[in-house]
């Protein structure tokens, strides 16, 4: 039935992404940066021959990886670096366990018996098949992820301080319907069908290529060198959806007023036109500085993890 490439693709997802989760709180941070503040329309009178400049203040600089990481560690503490970690662990074992073991079933049917490869499009299918699937089972865990990562950038009044994903989930069904837990799940999944298409694809294409041209043996040199290649190709296909996904996942919904965006391509308008277009690349540098140890992690993980199950068939 294919089980054990489940239980390898859960098992190196969970280790990969809880040694990378302060990279992906930071990057998250980032991606939030420039967000307009909620207008004041309640001005006193005395106000209104004050300068336009005044009025409308210059946004803050940009902060970068360093400044945002030693902000975070500064004015929360260095276990903030850790928010959210709960939901990354119930993210990775739904999304990627998921993922990892559709496109390993996917593979292995696609793959022609006797010269035992499989054309790259038929890879790019696999992978678009099994992101999409995953995300659509681990977007509540997303979300919940999303604003625990988030929450301490929040000002403390307006904090929601959940206490675990759990409590992070439930609070949401009460607050805003069960229907919230799927929040900007067309992002998501058009996010993970990317990553996933471009993440696993590249490195079995780059591992293959450089077995068959005897440029490295299959070992930890190639392992490493082609999941940093399938890292960095991810990373350049998901940055704007993965920057609208996280708007759109994060933005408070108060009952009665209309919420910030109405969707993921409100989004996207609001953000390139308030921002401009590079602001759909926020967060960039960390994505990479995340999703290349991510994928290698996860890759060399997994096949270390394969080594151990070899010999066992479920």
């Amino acid at each position: 039935m294919g089980l054990k490439g489940f239980a390898e693709g859960g098992i190196a997802s969970i280790v990969a992404g809880c040694s990378t989760h302060p990279l992906d709180l930071i990057k998250v941070r980032m991606q939030l940066q420039g967000e307009s503040a909620p207008v004041q329309t309640n001005l006193r009178p005395a106000l209104a021959f004050q300068t336009s400049s005044s009025l409308h203040a210059p946004p803050p600089p940009r902060v970068g990886i360093i400044g945002i990481g030693s902000r975070i560690i500064r004015q929360e503490g260095t276990r903030a670096l850790f928010s959210g970690v709960s939901a990354t662990v119930l993210r990775q074992t739904l999304y990627s366990t998921t993922r990892m073991g559709l496109y390993d079933i996917l593979k292995t049917k696609w793959t022609d018996p006797e010269t035992k490869s499989i054309p790259l499009t038929r890879k790019l299918a696999a992978g678009f098949i099994a992101g999409g699937i995953g995300a659509a089972v681990g977007n509540p865990a997303d979300v919940a992820m999303v604003r625990m990562q988030a929450d301490g950038r929040l000002p403390l009044a307006d904090r929601r301080n959940y206490k675990s994903v759990l409590d992070a989930i439930a609070q949401m069904v009460r607050g805003e319907g069960v229907t919230s837990l799927w929040r900007g799940s067309s992002m998501t999944i058009n996010r993970a069908m990317l990553v996933t298409a471009s993440q696993l694809a590249t490195y079995d294409s780059v591992k293959e290529t450089i077995l068959e041209n005897g440029l490295l043996r299959d070992g930890l040199g190639t392992h490493v060198t082609s999941s940093f290649a399938a890292g960095f190709v991810a990373s350049v296909a998901s940055n704007p959806v993965d920057v609208i996904k996280t708007r759109v996942m994060n933005m408070k919904v108060v009952a009665g007023k209309e919420p910030p965006y109405k969707g993921a391509v409100d989004c996207a308008l609001k953000t390139v036109r308030a921002e401009g277009i590079m602001a759909l690349y926020k967060g960039f540098w960390p994505t990479v500085s995340r999703q290349a140890p991510f994928t290698v992690i996860l890759f060399v993980t997994l096949e270390q993890v394969k080594k151990v199950f070899k010999d066992f068939d479920f």
